[in-house]
């Protein structure tokens, strides 16, 4: 088993940053790739970005690309998520996420291990 614990979420402005970042514990090795997902009230959880423990192979969704940057540190088994500028006006969860197989996935289903997840709220 591995056990996930996201960190980080508070306010942020709208144009400012924030970094999220994730602990993973117990059985790390079996680590094949991690990734963010979102959740905002009433709607489902939506892909953020993933990246693959060995390999550092990332992929972030097209409505963050380019402001979201996913990282790791093997040695700490830390997943971060670093924002610049995210949108105003929501309130979501931010989860991690982690899987054996060493893929990029952006389904939640194929996600085996999660946080309990950290709220971020963008003020305008």
């Amino acid at each position: 088993q591995v056990q996930l614990a996201e960190s980080g979420g508070g306010l942020v402005q709208a144009g400012g940053s924030l970094r999220l970042s994730c602990a993973a514990s117990g059985r790390t090795p079996s680590l094949g790739a991690m990734a963010w997902f979102r959740q905002s009230p009433g709607k489902g959880r939506e892909f953020v970005s993933s990246i693959t423990w060995l390999g550092g192979r990332r992929y972030c969704a097209d409505s963050e690309k380019g402001r979201f940057t996913i990282t790791k540190d093997n040695f700490k088994n830390t997943l971060t998520l670093q924002m610049n500028s995210p949108k105003p006006g929501d309130t979501p969860i931010y989860y991690c996420a982690s899987t054996r197989a060493r893929e990029i996935f952006t389904t939640e289903n194929k996600y085996g291990h999660w946080g309990q997840g950290t709220q971020v709220t963008v003020s305008s």
